[in-house]
C-alpha cells in the first residue's frame, strides 16, 4: 500500500500542471444572454430577401395632317373648278407596367472578413418542387451592426447585393411565348 502511494505521489509531481486559460477559448465562447452572430470566415448567416419593385412607362403620340388642293379652269364655254382634300390623323398610346415582389430566406456563408470588419457573404439554394426547379443566389457585403436577432440580415441592408432567382421546368416553359409568337413580335406584328 505504501508502495502505491509513493508511485502515485511521484506521478503527481512529474505531471505538467493544467492552466485555466487552456480550457477557455474566447473565440469559441458565446455569452449566455446574447445571440451568436456571424463574425468569421465559414460562419453561416441568414439573409431575409424582401425585394419589391414597381416600374411604369407610358407614351402618347398624336399627329394630324391636312392637305387641300383647289383649282379651276376657265376658257370659252368651259368653266370648271374642283378641289381635293386629304385628311389624315393618327393617335396612339402605350403603357407598360411591371410589379415584382420576392420574399424568401436563404442561409449564406461568410467568405471573407474585410479590413473594416464587413463580411462578404455568398450562398445559393436550389429547390425542386413537382418538376419545377428554382435556384436562388445571394452575394453581397454585410456590416456587423446590421445583423439582427437570430443572426439575420435584411436584403435591403446588403451592400453590393447580387440577388438572382431563376426557375425552369414545365410551368416556366409553358409561360414563355412559342417560336411563332416571338417571330411575329420581332416583326412588330404581335398582338
Amino acid at each position: 500500500m505504501k508502495r502505491f502511494a509513493l508511485i502515485g505521489l511521484g506521478l503527481l509531481l512529474l505531471s505538467t500542471p493544467a492552466h485555466s486559460d487552456n480550457l477557455f477559448g474566447e473565440s469559441r465562447f458565446a455569452a449566455l444572454a446574447s445571440d451568436q452572430s456571424a463574425s468569421r470566415v465559414g460562419d453561416v448567416i441568414t439573409i431575409v430577401v424582401y425585394q419589391s419593385a414597381e416600374a411604369r412607362n407610358a407614351a402618347q403620340n398624336t399627329s394630324r395632317t391636312r392637305r387641300s388642293f383647289e383649282g379651276s379652269i376657265q376658257g370659252g364655254e368651259l368653266d370648271e373648278s374642283g378641289s381635293l382634300s386629304l385628311d389624315g390623323a393618327y393617335s396612339g398610346q402605350g403603357e407598360v407596367r411591371r410589379s415584382e415582389s420576392f420574399v424568401t430566406e436563404i442561409s449564406v456563408v461568410v467568405e471573407n472578413v474585410l479590413a473594416n470588419g464587413d463580411l462578404q457573404v455568398a450562398g445559393q439554394q436550389s429547390m425542386n418542387i413537382n418538376g419545377e426547379t428554382t435556384l436562388v443566389r445571394v452575394r453581397g457585403r454585410v456590416r456587423p451592426g446590421d445583423i439582427q436577432n437570430g443572426n439575420q440580415v435584411l436584403s435591403t441592408r446588403l451592400a453590393d447585393a447580387e440577388i438572382s432567382y431563376d426557375g425552369h421546368g414545365f410551368v416556366s416553359r409553358n409561360a414563355r411565348p412559342n417560336l411563332i409568337h416571338r417571330f411575329f413580335g420581332l416583326l412588330g406584328l404581335g398582338g
